[in-house]
């Protein structure tokens, strides 16, 4: 490859000219790379990236573009659909930046780094080994185990991939922990070997997955034999005050056409070399920005800097008067950010599309505080980021670059140690030594900045996070006097140092039992729900339903504290309810079908149905039944108990997140009215939320029908029969309505219910199943049609229910929604477990109403048929009731 392009010297030229190092590959390779020495007794050359922005300072927009591009090419490969279930995963520490580009670039892929920093309180989920780096052990830290037990693609992102065993060593860690069908391997350069290329092709084939590559350049270094001797060689002379030829310093170096002197062999270079392309940070083809050596910064110490056949010169680890001119020292000031709280500083315990929106919120904000604290004649401003800290640093810089009145660079601290040589054929210029300032698990030791002394930087702005703000960092050999001795303005700015909250109640976490199932607790098989709730079988807490209604209304008691008598059908009504079975069983089917193919399509490829108990139950084991049926897919399915003005079982959600990953849960229940479980359920999650510092749960509910139009996920939005609805316990496993009363439900206890094992002769909840089940396979075409028109169409929810609820409490003098019952189902509740005023249907409303018609005679309840009403019928409960009471026409009920 020639040494110069565009008339500028290649930075790898003097490792080149001294041990015989090349390139071969595509023609961008030296305008992305350049060659240094390393102190390093497995490896002594560098690949020194001038994308990447850790040891070059480089512009942000094009570091940060890199990755971003190759994120898109990641995007384009997978298709919308496995793009939306990836996960990317960066390496540290030079990766870790470049990761999150990409992550960045894939668009809504949750992004994770390894570290070697080990977090108190946070339990690896993997690790592995990077075999030729100074700092071997990688660890896998994230806040929610689950992020990586998915069945999606798993990026894996390193600045270069050479010999590619560390990518096999995760891949081989992380694939018998959590085994996946796709992986990507994504980098800034390929550098293998055609052997080593072999080798991972055969590496997937033995694991079964499909393993791609990505990268924005490609080719191989040629090393002579005996390089490593001579490179170590090169580099005791240089070190000892000796120039790379043996003679004293000061002395012309080789001419530009110096000769290798023993033949050339083929091999990877290494990756997380700790110069150059280490694992992670992040890089891009911004626009504009060229990829070849015209992108490059130039990276030489200044105009002062020697030139082609000019004397090299070692640089001091301890800039000296003979180095450079002594100089007043910089100030050095502190500017605060303003960090959003609980927004973390990077991918070490991951980083979610939702903490990227809030962070995408917040630059403008944070990047105006430090532009009015640069000086203001600044010219050339650096953004110095640290060690596993890339990112932050790097978007800040972005920003930066936008807005300020000065070239903007962006580089980051490192532990490699690299040997540096003021020469411009070589990549690392000068080097700044100061001690480690993060208290490092593996001990005290030096730390490296790499061409920012004699860069003619008028300020550095040094991003720190809050666990490396330590005295070392203020002291006189510090960083900031380090970077002070070589700028006149450094200002600090330091980003709070996530710590993940703990996942659980610390009193409990490891108490809660485990979930109830059958036939020890309900009539359906256990396969089919486990229930997260505790029996209370043994607890009288019926009560007559005027009672009930008294209690409740005049403000003595919540509905949930007691449970209405069961009501027993009469044979008349179970003939009602079998030939309404019969009747509709295929529409449900077809709902059923609809609703759980819009669930996997839009929130999750294999998701955890989550029913609201109980109403909810029946309709969670039927789309879990249609998912195996039409999917092979043996979905894990839970009922929780949610209380209107008490919310969710809290300890419910707590056992879910401790085994399943949030993201994954959908709420199931039967059918919306005016919405109120809804509302209530979002609320209540949000309040988990603040309070546990749990995320991911998403308050959508899935609904077979959707008639208040409260919802995006349903079956269908008619308001017709759900036979599920006309029957109490004995269509729904034997079980009650859940119980919250504080003298039966502790803290740490799940809401409660009841088995009613003396109705097993009158249950038909299986009965119910099967009959539904049975009508999947004739369905199979309408559901088709069903849901690719629901996820083509605008389901965005009107709430016309909730609207026509209020209008009706209005209308009728009942000035409380909560006494409004809309729909089918909600109206069947109210004759079956409140004292029901009145019942109004729709005009024309044919088969779906006879069982509410048998009801009301029963309980002498008028049916008033009205003419605009969006529902098929609305059941109204007895406004402020008391025994003997009148409702607001002044009617009295019978009951």
């Amino acid at each position: 490859m020639n040494n110069a392009v565009n008339n500028r010297v290649w930075s790898g030229s003097w490792v080149a000219e001294r041990l015989g190092v090349e390139l071969t590959g595509d023609d961008r390779l030296t305008g992305m790379l350049g060659l240094a020495l390393r102190r390093n007794p497995k490896r002594a050359h560098l690949l020194v990236s001038n994308v990447l922005g850790k040891h070059v300072p480089q512009a942000p927009s094009v570091v940060y573009g890199h990755g971003f591009a190759l994120g898109r090419r990641v995007r384009d490969l997978l298709g919308p659909d496995d793009a939306r279930a990836a996960v990317v995963l960066g390496y540290a520490e030079t990766a870790t930046g470049l990761g999150h580009s990409v992550a960045d670039g894939l668009g809504t892929a949750p992004y994770l780094h390894s570290t070697r920093r080990p977090v108190p309180g946070v339990a690896p989920a993997g690790g592995f080994e990077e075999s030729h780096s100074h700092a071997t052990s990688h660890l896998l830290l994230p806040e929610d185990p689950a992020l990586l037990a998915g069945d999606g693609p798993l990026v894996l992102v390193d600045d270069e991939f050479s010999t590619g065993n560390t990518v096999l060593n995760t891949v081989r860690d992380l694939h018998q922990r959590y085994p996946r069908p796709r992986y990507v391997v994504v980098a800034l350069v390929d550098m293998r070997s055609a052997a080593d290329a072999r080798r991972l092709e055969d590496f997937a084939r033995d694991i079964g997955a499909r393993v791609d590559l990505v990268a924005a350049a490609s080719g191989t270094v040629l090393l002579p034999e005996g390089v490593l001797e001579r490179g170590q060689e090169l580099v005791a002379r240089y070190e000892s005050g000796s120039d790379a030829t043996g003679r004293p310093r000061g002395t012309a170096s080789p001419g530009a056409g110096a000769r290798r002197a023993a033949p050339a062999q083929r091999v990877g270079s290494e990756p997380g070399s700790g110069v150059g392309l280490e694992p992670g940070s992040g890089v891009g083809l911004g626009a504009g920005s060229g990829i070849g050596p015209e992108a490059a910064p130039g990276v030489g110490p200044g105009a002062g800097s020697p030139g082609v056949g000019e004397a090299a010169r070692p640089v001091p680890d301890h800039p000296h008067p003979d180095h450079e001119p002594a100089r007043p020292a910089g100030r050095v000031a502190r500017v605060d950010l303003g960090w959003p709280e609980d927004l973390p500083d990077g991918g070490r315990h991951g980083f979610t599309p939702a903490h990227r929106a809030r962070l995408e919120g917040a630059l403008p904000a944070m990047t105006a505080r430090l532009a009015e604290a640069l000086p203001a004649d600044a010219r050339r401003v650096l953004v110095l980021g640290f060690e596993e800290l890339m990112y932050a640093p790097l978007r800040l810089a972005r920003e930066l670059e936008q807005i300020a009145d000065a070239e903007v660079r962006y580089s980051t601290t490192t532990r490699s140690p690299v040997l540096a040589v003021d020469d411009p054929g070589y990549a690392i210029r000068s080097r700044l030594v100061f001690p480690a300032h993060d208290d490092p698990a593996d001990g005290p030791g030096e730390r490296y900045a790499y061409n920012v002394a004699g860069a003619g930087f008028d300020a550095v702005v040094a991003v720190v996070d809050s666990a490396a703000d330590t005295p070392a960092l203020h002291a006189p050999d510090g960083l900031l006097a380090r970077l002070a001795a070589h700028t006149p303005h450094v200002l600090l700015a330091v980003v709070p140092s996530y710590a993940p909250a703990p996942r659980y109640v610390p009193e409990r976490p490891a108490m809660l039992p485990e979930p109830l199932r059958g036939p020890a607790f309900s009539s359906y098989p256990p396969e089919e729900v486990g229930w997260l709730l505790q029996d209370l079988s043994d607890v009288t807490l019926e009560a007559p339903t005027e009672e009930r209604e008294e209690a409740i209304q005049s403000g003595g008691a919540h509905y949930a504290e007691s449970l209405p008598v069961e009501y027993q059908p009469s044979e008349q009504y179970q003939r009602l309810f079998h030939t309404a079975l019969e009747a509709s069983a295929a529409r449900l089917a077809q709902a059923v079908g609809a609703v759980t193919e819009v669930v996997l399509a839009e929130r999750s490829p294999r998701p955890v149905l989550v029913s609201l108990a109980r109403a909810g139950t029946p309709v969670g084991v039927l789309m879990r039944r249609w998912a195996r049926f039409r999917h092979g897919l043996d979905l894990p399915h839970y009922a929780v108990s949610i209380v209107r003005g008490r919310g969710i079982d809290a300890n419910a959600l707590r056992w879910l997140a401790a085994h399943h990953d949030p993201r994954d849960v959908v709420f199931v229940d039967g059918w919306t009215g005016k919405g109120a479980i809804t509302r209530e359920l979002a609320a209540a999650l949000d309040e988990f939320e603040a309070g546990e510092g749990i995320t991911g749960f998403d308050p959508e509910i899935a609904v077979l029908a959707d008639p208040g139009s409260c919802v995006r996920t349903y079956g269908t939005r008619e308001d017709f029969l759900i036979p599920s609805a006309c029957l109490n316990s004995t269509v729904s496993g034997l079980i009650s309505r859940t119980v919250l009363r504080a003298d039966l439900v502790g803290p740490h206890d799940f809401h409660g219910a009841k088995f009613y094992r003396e109705l097993a002769g009158a249950d038909v909840s299986t009965g119910f199943l099967d009959a539904v089940g049975a009508r999947f396979p004739e369905v199979l075409d309408a559901v088709d049609a069903q849901a690719k028109e629901l996820l083509s169409g605008d389901r965005t929810p009107t709430w016309e229910g909730w609207a026509a609820v209020e209008r009706i409490s209005e209308e009728y003098g009942i000035h409380d929604v909560n006494l409004v019952k809309p729909g089918v189902g909600e109206t069947t509740r109210v004759l079956l477990r409140r004292v029901p005023w009145k019942i109004l249907a729709r005009a024309g409303a044919g088969a779906d109403l006879d069982h509410v018609r048998l009801l009301a005679e029963q309980r002498g309840v008028p049916v008033e048929e009205v003419g605009e009403l969006p529902y098929t019928c609305v059941g109204l409960i007895h406004p402020r009731f008391t025994r003997g009471a009148t409702g607001a026409d002044g009617r009295a009920v019978t009951v």
